[in-house]
């Protein structure tokens, strides 16, 4: 059986871990030495890892800087995979080919998550049902996409995208982080004050996400900051035509609006019923 060793044993990582221990793999672990302790302790991996050379797959689920320099500062066996989580994909593309690499590289986004991080907060079953996006171009080997792909399929996510990174960071800009911005935007109005006793679900799912780790999201927002700013400048045309229907009393426009946003909506659940 190869290899296998995690550098990063947060949220992700640490569920990495977890699953693929479920699916009877031996995993080491590269962390902080509290975080090796919880993580062996709790039987995610079997050792500390010390040495990337030592392994035939390694994952990196750590944030963009981190994983960047570690790919240019360490050393990897010849012919490994080596693997990125991260959740952008055209910076850590261009780190990995701005020169020639032993080893064999995948860029892969697990699209599963929760509010809360850290180790003490990953499941073994964080990728149950849910899907990753592989990133492959002209240079990707073919063995080694398929093998990353077999590898998150054990891990329990049951829908495997491909796609380049452009285009993957285009559609994570939108589905993902221009809503991280929204959601912490929305939190900050004084009408936030005093909520208690006024919400239901629908202030739950606006404020679910408004919590972020501003160390670690915006780094990712610039790193991908033209196609966010796209996304968040074309939003915010869209609720300018509210504002402004709502300003001069136009129910007849309002209505047209919601509409419009209520067929798209199932267009997009017709979507994701195909899918």
């Amino acid at each position: 059986m190869k290899k296998i060793m995690i550098a990063g044993l947060g949220l992700i990582g640490g569920s990495m871990a977890k699953a693929l221990r479920r699916a009877g793999y031996a995993v080491d672990g590269w962390d902080r030495e509290e975080v090796i302790f919880a993580a062996q302790k709790a039987g995610a991996i079997q050792n500390e890892a010390k040495n990337f050379a030592d392994y035939d797959v390694v994952f990196l689920a750590l944030p963009p800087d981190l994983t960047m320099k570690l790919i240019d500062t360490s050393s990897f066996r010849d012919g490994a995979i080596v693997a990125d989580i991260c959740g952008v994909k055209e910076a850590i593309e261009s780190c990995v080919y701005a020169r020639e690499r032993n080893f064999r590289y995948i860029g892969c986004h697990p699209m599963a998550g929760r509010e809360v991080s850290g180790f003490e907060n990953s499941l073994a079953t964080l990728f149950d049902g849910a899907s990753v996006i592989l990133v492959e171009n002209e240079k990707t080997d073919p063995a080694a996409l398929s093998e990353a792909e077999n590898y998150f399929l054990q891990m329990g996510c049951a829908c495997i995208k491909r796609c380049g990174a452009k285009y993957h960071d285009k559609k994570i800009a939108y589905t993902s982080q221009l809503a991280h911005i929204v959601s912490n935007a929305y939190v900050k109005s004084p009408t936030a004050q005093g909520f208690s006793g006024f919400t239901g679900g629908s202030f739950q799912d606006m404020t679910r996400i408004a919590g972020v780790d501003e160390a670690v999201w915006a780094r990712l927002y610039m790193l991908n900051r033209d196609s966010i700013r796209e996304e968040l400048s074309f939003l915010i045309s869209r609720l300018r035509e509210y504002e402004a229907a709502l300003r001069a009393g136009d129910e007849e426009r309002l209505s047209e609006l919601l509409r419009e946003g209520r067929l798209r909506k199932e267009v997009l659940d017709a979507e994701k019923k195909i899918l």
